[in-house]
């Protein structure tokens, strides 16, 4: 999946520069504010933040960027009714929110958190503003709760953001808002080639670290070989941690047991995965389709795929020797031979630092080209660098007509990620609401490139973190008007996750034990 990423439209601010990183740890948490605000992401930044610090404070250091971030517009919001007069030097309204999360969030002494902060003021050469600084925040150093119930009484959102979701979830808004100010949990996805995700508790469990066992169910009524719906379910588990828990600590984390993934995210290769074999048993039933459709070979397409863990994920299920393998799906009737002995899988995505991502994330999970060869079966993985809005498979940039290829496509597609705010805070700054409309047309753009390229009988997964219905189930609904070979395949009320749409499911990440927030929507394209 890829975000967009797009500076705020703030004139106040300066120009990006280089981030410097030295001086005392509330400094370089400053600084990093400053240039998140300047366009780049958390992604970018963070890591440079805390390779600059000596262990012991790295803690404080994350605490203290990640809790301003969540907090950031209902901050704003008070910081402009602490203040006699606009503050208008973003320096200085960043140095006091810094301040102030300090006394409200993260229970610093009074003393510490004051004379700190003013003393960050002096480095930054704002000295000019310490008598300011040091004022407002003795004034909320009296009463701090009295403060943060006034921070914590309405969302901490962009007002355009805020407005959004009132009109798109209103009944879920309060519950939506609030939860997306607080950090989301750990879930881990099990490989289950390797192991089962029972198994891995109990190693986890030796290891002193505590994981609940999540369990979702998904139901959806698929199409068989006489084009009448079959109801259909499947069970996805994975791993909750308690505590969040750094991935070197995670026992064989290296060797590819477990990949750290949201819940909700752990959904999309199991459905895409079981509509496929859907896929397989009608073309292997249906007398009607052409000798070509009923070779042993499969083609499917990841696009947008990086960084890779809904690729990996679906080679986890097409290697593991269970039910899940697309090797193993036969006819009810059948011997017990696999009807496809041949899988090419292509995923691309559209810049080359993130296709090296997959490959690492691939290569950890020994799942590289080389070691998905098997002798009795074949796997044959292409990753390229291409753009999805004008790509077509087998042809070159300038061709005017794509053909059907594909017997399924996952489609992560690009999205403002607002379903996903609680562990990238910097999205409620750097997004805005003409990026909406943007990634709206650029989906809109992919799924018209792609769509062709997906065989008659083929399937579709859209999927994106976005909690946006223009980017969801109005996109679809937008798709299938202009396609009379797109049929919504339904989601039944044995789904155990998200909620019903018109198209589609949404999760909304509410509560603080539920994944983020993943839109989800299944296309069939009919034979006619």
């Amino acid at each position: 999946m890829r975000q967009t990423n797009t500076a705020p439209r703030n004139n106040k601010l300066k120009p990006s520069s280089n981030l410097i990183m030295n001086g005392s740890v509330r400094v370089r948490v400053i600084r990093t504010l400053l240039a998140i605000q300047n366009g780049q992401s958390l992604a970018s930044v963070l890591d440079p933040l805390l390779n600059s610090l000596h262990d012991g404070d790295k803690g404080f250091a994350h605490a203290l960027l990640l809790t301003t971030l969540r907090q950031w517009h209902a901050l704003a919001r008070l910081l402009d009714t602490l203040a006699d007069n606009p503050i208008d030097e973003v320096e200085v309204r960043t140095t006091i929110q810094v301040g102030l999360v300090q006394l409200l969030y993260l229970e610093v002494a009074d003393h510490a958190a004051i004379h700190e902060t003013v003393e960050a003021a002096k480095e930054i050469e704002f000295s000019h503003a310490t008598g300011l600084i040091n004022a407002i925040l003795r004034k909320v150093a009296k009463n701090p709760s009295k403060f943060r119930k006034k921070c914590d009484k309405k969302h901490s959102l962009p007002n355009w953001l805020a407005y959004q979701l009132k009109q798109d979830w209103s009944e879920q808004y309060d519950e939506l808002t609030q939860g997306l100010r607080h950090a989301a949990p750990m879930f881990l996805r099990v490989n289950s080639a390797v192991s089962s995700v029972e198994d891995y508790q109990q190693v986890l469990d030796g290891a002193e670290i505590d994981a609940d066992i999540v369990e979702l169910t998904t139901g959806f009524n698929l199409p068989n070989a006489s084009d009448t719906a079959i109801a259909t379910t499947l069970s996805t588990k994975g791993l909750r941690l308690h505590q969040s828990t750094a991935v070197n600590a995670l026992p064989d984390f290296a060797f590819g047991v477990a990949s750290v993934q949201d819940m909700h995210a752990q959904l999309a290769a199991p459905i895409i995965n079981k509509a496929l074999m859907a896929k397989i048993r009608a073309d292997k039933s249906n007398t009607d389709i052409d000798s070509e459709a009923n070779n042993n070979e499969l083609h499917i397409l990841d696009a947008c795929a990086a960084p890779g863990g809904k690729l990996a994920h679906w080679l986890e299920l097409i290697s593991a020797n269970n039910e899940s393998s697309l090797f193993h799906v036969k006819q009810d009737d059948a011997e017990e031979t696999p009807v496809i002995t041949d899988i090419k899988v292509t995923a691309i995505d559209n810049e080359a630092p993130r296709i090296e991502r997959i490959r690492e994330n691939l290569q950890r999970l020994n799942l590289s080209q080389h070691d998905l060869q098997q002798a009795e079966k074949s796997v044959a993985l292409n990753i390229v660098c291409a753009d999805a809005t004008r790509w077509q498979h087998g042809k070159n940039k300038k061709a005017a007509t794509n053909e059907p290829v594909f017997d399924a496509i996952l489609l992560d597609s690009p999205c403002t990620a607002t379903g996903v705010i609680r562990r990238h805070p910097d999205i409620s700054i750097l997004r805005t609401e003409e990026d909406v409309e943007q990634t709206a047309l650029l989906q809109a753009d992919i799924l018209h490139n792609l769509w062709p390229q997906l065989k008659a009988g083929g399937y579709l997964l859209y999927v994106t973190c976005s909690i946006l219905k223009q980017e969801n189930a109005l996109q679809m609904q937008d798709f299938i008007s202009h396609h009379n070979d797109a049929v919504a395949i339904e989601f039944t009320e044995d789904c155990s996750w998200g909620i019903a749409q018109a198209i589609g499911r949404q999760c909304l990440p509410i509560d603080s034990e539920s994944g983020d927030g993943f839109y989800y929507a299944l296309l069939h394209k009919t034979m006619a």
